[in-house]
């Protein structure tokens, strides 16, 4: 999960879709969006989580990537079919109608915010290479979090402009400690460190599932490609191949990555590590490593919380446009940001940290990871039989062969994301379905809100 790219509009009626829009977007551009969106910050502290399962988290990592593009796969047939601006809300919401849509661009939103949580854990973890009293002092690691969550709320609240010019810089450095783990590592792994295949305690199958709910963590973005679909040059034909492609690059990035962390720190010694990749360098080269690459990751953090901060005013806007959000939602400011829906974010991500005031910052990433990727899997497992319900709506237009192909893919996807729900575990489901059920009352309101409005435009 890493930078985002905002959204202007997500439906086929909106503003952004009666104008002429300017198609910029090619493959190779694309792709980059894809690969860069999904490699970021969620693999800066996955090394850390995976450690309480063994290293059969390698082998989750094949099984997620494997499940992932089979998802990647329902995207781009969807992207030929519903060549739409929004990705998944738009998909569902043609395919479903206006209350799956706004279940989806809803838990799309919590996502974001608790997602945004999860990364500022990871920063605050590695600014421990170069303070360790952030790491024990949780007074002091709270405040911390806080204060940079405001202070890129604030810069974002200034100016969408000004808070994508940092973008550029962060991508280039996020990319240089994985890259430099995941090929010169791979010379110093210890066989012997990665002999722990299951040491969860808990059977092969309950040990692979919780670690390949904590994997798609690092794969949540690679539907990138599909959101700003209006804007791209052959849609049909390069969002499909985007898609694919910048999903295989991340997999092998995060694979080959993960392989060279678990078999250069010892597994007892990884599993409290706040700094996983930054203890690989330290094992790998000596103290100038850990700096270098703890730097690379905090800097890396800082742009991609840039990024999807960014992302957690634009989704509610584009929602808002659409009368699926409240109306609060769609103000913006003399600078053209969505102030309202920034703060109201932030809010909520100061109110989940403090929730998690007191524990460790691994257990406090897993956590949050847990339940940013559950937010998620509820609009791609509404998104998994999609094409298939758009194609049972219109049977008529399509061959049997066709159909039977859409099903087949849509079980697969409904399967493997039903699958990663249930590697949540008992206490992320909990708190992800209540977080679901809260949209009822929410598209109630907006619903009476809507009548009411309707029925005083008529007298």
């Amino acid at each position: 999960m890493n930078e985002a790219v905002p959204l202007t509009s997500v439906s086929e009626n909106s503003t952004m879709s009666q104008g002429h829009i300017t198609k910029s977007l090619g493959f190779w551009t694309l792709t980059a969006l894809v690969a860069g969106n999904m490699i970021g910050s969620g693999i800066f502290m996955l090394p850390a989580s995976l450690a309480a399962f063994g290293s059969i988290g390698i082998l989750a990592w094949v099984v997620t990537a494997i499940g992932t593009m089979i998802l990647a796969i329902v995207f781009a047939r969807l992207s030929r079919l519903l060549p739409r601006t929004g990705g998944p809300y738009a998909y569902c919401r043609a395919a479903y109608g206006d209350f799956i849509g706004f279940q989806v661009a809803y838990n799309y939103w919590i996502a974001l915010w608790v997602g945004n949580a999860a990364i500022v854990v990871t920063l605050i973890s590695y600014l421990g290479v170069f303070f360790p009293v952030v790491n024990t002092n949780s007074w002091l690691s709270f405040v911390l979090s806080l204060g940079i969550i405001w202070l890129i709320t604030f810069i974002n609240i200034w100016g969408v402009k000004e808070a994508g010019r940092m973008q550029i810089i962060t991508t280039i450095l996020k990319l240089l400690p994985l890259l430099i783990i995941a090929t010169v590592g791979l010379l110093f792994v210890h066989k012997s460190n990665l002999s722990h295949f299951n040491v969860s305690g808990k059977s092969n199958f309950v040990a692979l599932s919780g670690a390949a709910t904590l994997t798609m963590w690092a794969f949540i973005g690679f539907e990138s490609a599909t959101v700003p679909a209006e804007h791209v040059i052959d849609p049909r034909k390069n969002i499909p191949r985007a898609t694919i492609v910048g999903t295989s690059v991340a997999a092998v990035v995060y694979i080959l990555s993960t392989i060279a962390v678990m078999g250069i720190v010892p597994m007892t010694r990884l599993a409290h590590s706040t700094s996983p990749f930054a203890d690989a360098g330290f094992l790998m080269f000596g103290p100038w490593a850990n700096w270098i690459i703890a730097a690379a990751a905090v800097i890396a953090c800082f742009g991609t919380l840039n990024g999807w901060i960014l992302m957690q005013g634009q989704i509610p806007l584009a929602a808002a446009k659409d009368g699926l959000f409240p109306k609060h939602f769609d103000k913006v400011n003399k600078s053209g940001s969505p102030a309202f829906g920034l703060i109201v974010s932030s809010i909520l991500i100061s109110i989940l940290l403090a929730m998690r005031y007191g524990a460790s910052l691994v257990d406090q990433f897993t956590m949050i990871s847990l339940l940013a990727t559950l937010a998620s899997l509820i609009p791609y497992i509404y998104t998994s039989v999609a094409e298939l319900m758009l194609f049972i709506r219109d049977k008529e237009k399509y061959s049997q062969k066709r159909l039977a192909g859409s099903a087949i893919l849509a079980m697969l996807a409904f399967g493997y994301t039903y699958w990663l729900i249930y590697g949540a575990g008992l206490q992320i489901v909990f708190y992800g379905v209540l977080l679901l059920l809260s949209s009822i009352p929410v598209y109630l309101l907006l619903q009476i809100k809507a009548i009411e409005e309707g029925e005083l435009k008529t007298k």
